[in-house]
């Protein structure tokens, strides 16, 4: 018999530790089909879940937990999923976690490993890889690069896969960058930053 995991927000009070503290886990993400879907998916895998749908509520069920394991998602609607990290390992050390975001980039997964975050997945992301990122006892991310982009350039390079996205259609862009037409257009007519 499976049991659906209880999503709580921050009127509700958090749970009681899970039964089995090794492989108890804790997932944070605002989209409730994914999280909902992901945490049924860890369930079937032996994870005993909790599931928070935001920060604050997050936070609260790091506390109270204390899971082995954690997946957040860095865009939450009431703040940054990094935030959790110092709570959970403050509450247990050796807790594993792994960030999620639809929105990856250099510059994002080098401030999740300075988090203490075991490693990044972008979305989408499946059950199976967020298994083997979580269980994975080796290396966790690699170091970063010596010479990493440039946060103007990682922008850039944003901006040109929304744009090829469009179809080069650029009020659509600027639609879905939440960008002014006139701004994206100036910013489209530009060179590439420096790297």
């Amino acid at each position: 018999m499976t049991t659906t995991p209880a999503t709580l927000t921050a009127e509700q009070p958090a749970p009681l530790p899970a039964r089995d503290a090794a492989r108890s886990l804790l997932i944070v993400d605002d989209d409730i089909a994914f999280r909902t879907r992901l945490a049924r998916a860890m369930e079937k895998r032996g994870f005993e879940v909790v599931t928070a749908d935001g920060l604050a509520t997050g936070i609260d069920l790091a506390r109270r937990v204390a899971p082995a394991f954690a997946v957040l998602d860095l865009r939450l609607g009431d703040g940054n999923g990094l935030d959790i990290v110092p709570v959970l390992h403050e509450a247990r050390p050796e807790s594993r976690v792994i960030m999620l975001t639809g929105y990856g980039n250099i510059a994002t997964a080098v401030a999740a490993v300075k988090a203490g975050a075991v490693d990044y997945l972008a979305k989408p992301t499946d059950a199976d890889q967020i298994e083997a990122a979580l269980l994975n006892p080796g290396e966790s991310l690699p170091p970063p690069p010596e010479n990493p982009m440039s946060a103007d350039r990682v922008r850039w390079e944003h901006i040109q896969r929304v744009f090829e996205q469009c179809d080069r259609n650029v009020s659509e862009t600027a639609r879905r960058l939440k960008m002014h037409r006139r701004t994206l257009q100036r910013i489209l007519n530009k060179h590439a930053p420096r790297a």
